[in-house]
């Protein structure tokens, strides 16, 4: 039905109308377009974001894991040159 209107429509406004009416549509798809993509522009700045702040959680924890094993590492030297029996000059 709808497109009978339309014909109708068109018939009676001739080329000029089929103009006006293509220009209506090409209009209505655009604005759809235009809001799909600030709407895609919003969500990668969110996800970026994000993504800033998981990074750097993950260069924190990289830090903290590096302090860890460099705190390990000094126990067990300290600990390797205490040990009763250990000679001196000796690799361990």
């Amino acid at each position: 039905m709808m497109e009978a209107e339309v014909a109708a429509v068109l018939a009676q406004f001739g080329v000029a109308g089929l103009i006006g009416w293509m220009w209506m549509t090409e209009r209505r798809a655009s604005s759809a377009r235009e809001k799909q993509i600030g709407e895609l522009h919003d969500r990668i700045l969110r996800e970026r974001t994000e993504l800033e702040v998981l990074v750097t959680v993950v260069k924190e924890n990289t830090r903290a894991l590096s302090a860890l094993e460099t705190g390990q590492r000094g126990l067990v030297a300290l600990l390797s040159r205490m040990a009763p029996g250990r000679q001196e000059g000796a690799e361990g």
